[in-house]
């Protein structure tokens, strides 16, 4: 079994920075992890491989400080990584970002499975996953807490997931190849080894550009990004309500004089 994991280096502090020329986030010189919700994706593709046996394949898009992340995903198992860097991905919203992960996919070709945190912690739009299994033509599954069977020995493959919903889950039937996001509920990551950091130092990373994906300038970056943020601001701190007391007759007809004060 194939699979191939989606991941993404995201500040390690809510003291983030702006570009107030881009109005994207400043990552150079602030300490970075692996996405939160990624580190569920990269031990569920583990998993699936020690049960079922196959590979596993990281990617990640960012400047050339994301590679610390590829590295810590190889000491916890993964076989494979691929770093896509180039200045034209800078900028690039989610639906450039998913275009240019789906043509890394596309590259890779062999593959069974896209695994994926169900959002990242600086975004939190929950929307590349989604988007890359639409460039893809893949169907999906999002928010993922459990996968039930995987039948790998029927044509097609089948998997079978539960999908967390408001209310409770769902359970679905995919046809693989197929892409998942998942939630923290699916499992608990393992700890890196020490044999594995010391492999994961040692391997060589290959690093894509656009023109490594065919893609042309004008498809990515800011300039390819149909969703652009025109204004950034910290919204203004809250104010202390209050308390009515009182005969309810009062009190209702105060509250009507605040309600009409405020609209």
């Amino acid at each position: 079994m194939n699979i191939v994991v989606c991941i993404k280096q995201v500040p390690d502090s809510t003291e983030v920075r702006i570009d107030p020329e881009t109005n994207t986030l400043i990552r150079e010189g602030v300490a970075s992890i692996i996405n939160p919700f990624d580190m569920y994706a990269i031990e569920e593709a583990i998993r699936l491989k020690e049960r079922f046996g196959g590979k596993t394949t990281v990617i990640t898009m960012g400047p050339p400080q994301a590679d610390d992340a590829l590295r810590e995903a190889l000491s916890m198992g993964i076989d494979e990584a691929v770093h896509l860097s180039d200045r034209a991905f800078a900028g690039s919203d989610t639906w450039a970002t998913s275009l240019i992960l789906s043509r890394a996919v596309k590259k890779i070709a062999q593959f069974d499975l896209l695994v994926c945190g169900k959002q990242a912690s600086d975004g939190d739009t929950a929307q590349v996953g989604p988007g890359i299994a639409a460039h893809l033509n893949l169907p999906q599954a999002t928010y993922v807490r459990r996968i039930d069977t995987v039948h790998l020995d029927t044509s097609p493959k089948i998997m079978v997931v539960e999908r967390l919903v408001e209310e409770g889950y769902e359970i679905l039937e995919l046809q693989l190849p197929a892409l998942i996001t998942v939630v923290k509920e699916i499992n608990e990551p393992r700890l890196p080894s020490l044999r594995g950091k010391m492999k994961a130092r040692k391997e060589q990373i290959p690093v894509w550009t656009h023109k490594d994906l065919n893609l042309e300038e004008d498809k990515i970056g800011l300039n390819g990004s149909p969703t652009q943020v025109v204004k950034i601001f910290t919204p203004p701190a809250k104010q202390g309500g209050k308390i009515l007391q009182g005969e309810p007759k009062d009190i209702v007809e105060e509250l009507y004089k605040e309600i009409k004060d405020f609209l």
